[in-house]
């Protein structure tokens, strides 16, 4: 079973109810609806669609929404691109019509640019594709020097290279998506271009005020974010490694040791980690990856990371359900690595929670003794997380009776989510029930051990994990609690 989730996103290429269909199929653990493109009634429908799909495959997928952030982008020319020669001078004008760029000048989408460079900053166009030099900033214009040659062309990207622009994480647009997230429940929001912890608590506070009940997912694509990452990981409930604007920002060579650093240290603080951008991008146009991207995604595994995202490749690609079939095998290969299977997860600390603590103690004992399977009952989630953060080959059930939940641990890697109605099973007789429920999915077999975890007052709201039991499939034995 692969225990690395699989985030895909939706656009043209899935609007088609048999495409979704083997796209689930194929494997797709969460969906990524991109609000920087299509409008709230296509996402919708979108999200529908899927959910709808995944109940007839007897499936649990997570929705994830992605809110589309400040955009500082050139705006249009005049004859859709311009060729930009090395040594050229040429102007960024904040107040330039937006339609009337030419070979001297263009306009920017970002008119507080202006304000947040100085000569002798570099500027990335178009993902760093084209470099200018700032040589100085009058009124409204930013005066540049070309530095390499390069076609330049309608609404490319602009990042400062070490980062430092102003741009709130959370424009009007993205108040007004927020609300339509949680219109359709969206499982996950992800926040485009944090730069502080403040940014994550105040989309948190929109997207409750609004009625939703997501997780916030981080997007790290700002250098600035970096400095004060341990804070920004503890708001939020996970990460993405967005390597785009943040390769450009901070220079590629940097980004492997970020993503590593970033994944251990979302991992050490029990948050969710999505490694993103670019993992199978050729499949856009071709039926097989790359082997530069069979080993990015295989290293992104090894690394640690809860999922791995495709973008465009399901977006708008030729080939959207081939290439999650792809990345399927990429990961399951990746995860026989042996040392994929060992962790030293928060050994040397103390537990603050009971929780956690029979977390830790339910993976310890099944790394240790030969169990096939963890059936935990939850219904926040939490104990399942604790225990998806330790390295293990052995798969996690998370048992809830609550469907967000279910939807919400589809993230976590190696967590499987089941559903169970509390008030039916009651509080008695729980440990064959569970185990019943595990053999009937052809989960496990008669002899094989298993370890359930649970609270004593299930079902209700106060209650929380407090004990571990290890059961065998089929003993007589088994106890009436």
């Amino acid at each position: 079973m692969r225990r690395t989730k699989i985030v895909a996103t939706l656009g043209p290429a899935t609007d088609d109810i048999e495409v979704v269909d083997e796209l689930i199929r194929a494997g797709v653990d969460v969906v990524r609806l991109n609000y920087s493109h299509g409008s709230h009634e296509e996402q919708a429908k979108r999200a529908e669609m899927v959910r709808e799909s995944a109940e007839r495959q007897g499936r649990v997928v997570g929705v994830l929404a992605d809110l589309q952030g400040p955009k500082i982008r050139t705006e249009r020319f005049i004859d859709k691109k311009i060729t930009l020669i090395k040594g050229d001078k040429f102007i960024l004008d904040a107040a330039m019509d937006s339609l009337a760029g030419t070979k001297d000048a263009v306009g920017i989408t970002y008119k507080s640019l202006v304000d947040d460079v100085k000569p002798g900053n570099t500027l990335l166009l178009d993902d760093g594709r084209m470099t200018l030099e700032v040589e100085s900033v009058e009124g409204s214009k930013i005066h540049c020097l070309v530095l390499q040659t390069g076609v330049l062309s309608d609404k490319k990207g602009i990042n400062l290279l070490g980062g430092g622009l102003s741009a709130p994480a959370l424009t009007d647009k993205d108040r007004e998506d927020m609300k339509a997230a949680a219109a359709i429940q969206a499982d996950y929001v992800a926040i485009s271009f944090v730069s502080s912890a403040a940014d994550v608590i105040e989309a948190r506070q929109l997207l409750r005020d609004a009625g939703g009940y997501g997780c916030i997912v981080s997007k790290i694509e700002r250098a600035e974010a970096l400095d004060v990452i341990d804070e920004i990981i503890d708001a939020s409930d996970v990460i993405m490694v967005a390597r785009g604007d943040l390769g450009v920002e901070v220079g590629d060579a940097e980004l492997p040791a970020i993503q590593k650093d970033l994944i251990r240290r979302a991992r050490a603080k029990d948050r969710v980690v999505i490694t993103a951008t670019q993992m199978m991008e050729s499949m856009i146009e071709n039926p097989i990856p790359t082997r530069a991207e069979v080993f990015d995604v295989a290293n992104a595994v090894h690394d640690g990371t809860d999922a791995v995202m495709l973008s465009g490749e399901t977006a708008a690609g030729n080939y959207p359900v081939k290439v999650v079939e792809s990345m399927s095998r990429i990961c399951e290969s990746a995860e026989k690595h042996p040392r994929v299977m060992k962790s030293d997860h928060r050994s040397n600390l103390m537990f603050e929670r009971v929780d956690e603590a029979v977390a830790m103690a339910t993976m310890y004992t099944a790394n240790h003794l030969n169990v096939d399977a963890i059936g935990a009952l939850t219904e926040s989630g939490s104990t399942v997380l604790w225990m998806s953060r330790i390295s293990s080959g052995i798969p996690i059930y998370a048992i809830s009776p609550l469907e967000k939940t279910r939807r919400k641990v589809s993230l976590y890697r190696g967590v499987y989510p089941l559903s169970i109605d509390f008030e039916r099973i009651g509080k008695y007789n729980i440990s064959s029930k569970v185990a019943s429920l595990l053999s009937e999915k052809g989960i496990v077999d008669k002899d094989d051990q298993i370890i359930i975890t649970r609270g004593d007052f299930l079902g209700e709201e106060a209650g929380g994990t407090n004990a571990m039991k290890i059961v065998t499939i089929g003993d007589v034995r088994v106890s009436k609690n």
